[in-house]
């Protein structure tokens, strides 16, 4: 067993983006609040800083996924990590263990355009271009508007925003919990909440996990005064759903869970799912419920019924395309 110190501050290890350091210190601070102890953020730099699309992702020489957030934990010199969910990869790192997922906030996708354009408001007296650089999001736009020119754009959202605000893009969309965590200077722009019959957001979006591990019973006792079980319930869903499909936090998938109170009174988890070729001209869409503490099973519910309706051959073609 590796030995973590229980005295101190809580160390957390965080990659060195702007927004993974906003998550953790939202983390630390909640933490700090249930616990009485102070925390001290450990950032790191790893590979997937190079490339914001792909946010934790690392493989070393063997095509193993690494990270090295998650190696600090492991080595007991971090006591945890904070990561944005989506970013996660379905299979469990061995030795680690979520052990807390903090109130999820608006997990929609946002429009942000200078005139505070909703989707179905773009122009089509002109040609018009909206930047995103991910697959699921362009599917979206492109089959809601296929007069909609959709531009791949990189960058933090900070230069991203930028595009906008020059007139290089009419619009862009980002995640609403990017800009309610980061708070950035829109200063001229507006940002329009897209519903999820618009465009379905990534599978735990605006959702955190906390990973500790799996024998460090201390820590892990500590984070489930900051673990929110309704979040945790639907981003189970959403994750479970993105496992069995076997797509990755890139590919054009897209899930929304929601537990609702039924007329009778008892809690319903509700899931909408979606999946996606790079252009929409393909699209899957799928609603089921089930009881409310059965998150995996309707997961897969999900899953299997969009395999059922051809999603399987939808993804192939994604994969074969590059995208």
């Amino acid at each position: 067993m590796v030995a973590t110190p229980q005295r101190g501050p809580w160390r957390i290890a965080t990659r060195r983006s702007a927004l993974a350091q906003v998550q953790a210190q939202q983390v630390a601070d909640a933490l700090t609040a249930a616990t009485g102890r102070s925390c001290e953020l450990v950032p790191m730099a790893t590979t997937g800083d190079q490339h914001p699309d792909r946010a934790i992702e690392a493989f070393d020489a063997k095509g193993l996924f690494v990270d090295h957030t998650r190696q600090a934990v492991l080595s007991g010199d971090c006591h945890m990590v904070v990561h944005s969910y989506k970013d996660l990869p379905t299979t469990p790192a061995p030795g680690l263990t979520i052990g807390a997922v903090p109130n999820r906030v608006d997990p929609r996708d946002a429009l942000v355009t200078a005139e505070g354009w909703r989707l179905a408001e773009l122009p089509r007296d002109r040609q018009v271009s909206i930047g995103t650089s991910s697959v699921r999001r362009r599917a979206q736009l492109m089959r809601h508007r296929r007069d909609v020119l959709v531009q791949p754009i990189r960058g933090n959202i900070g230069t991203r925003l930028g595009k906008v605000a020059d007139g290089h893009l009419d619009g862009i969309v980002l995640a609403v919990a990017g800009l309610l965590r980061l708070r950035p200077d829109v200063t001229g722009l507006t940002a329009v909440p897209l519903e999820h019959g618009e465009m379905l957001h990534a599978p735990a979006q605006g959702a955190l996990a906390v990973e500790c591990r799996d024998d460090d019973d201390v820590t892990r006792v500590a984070l489930l005064t900051i673990d929110d079980a309704t979040t945790r319930t639907e981003v189970g869903a959403e994750r479970e759903m993105l496992r069995v499909l076997e797509g990755g936090c890139t590919a054009p998938i897209g899930a929304h869970a929601e537990v609702r109170r039924s007329r009778a009174g008892d809690d319903r988890l509700v899931l909408l799912g979606m999946v996606a070729d790079p252009n929409g001209t393909r699209l899957h869409r799928a609603s089921h419920e089930t009881a409310a503490d059965q998150p995996e099973k309707l997961g897969r519910a999900m899953a299997a019924t969009l395999l059922d309706d051809g999603a399987d051959r939808t993804l192939a073609r994604t994969d074969a395309s590059g995208d």
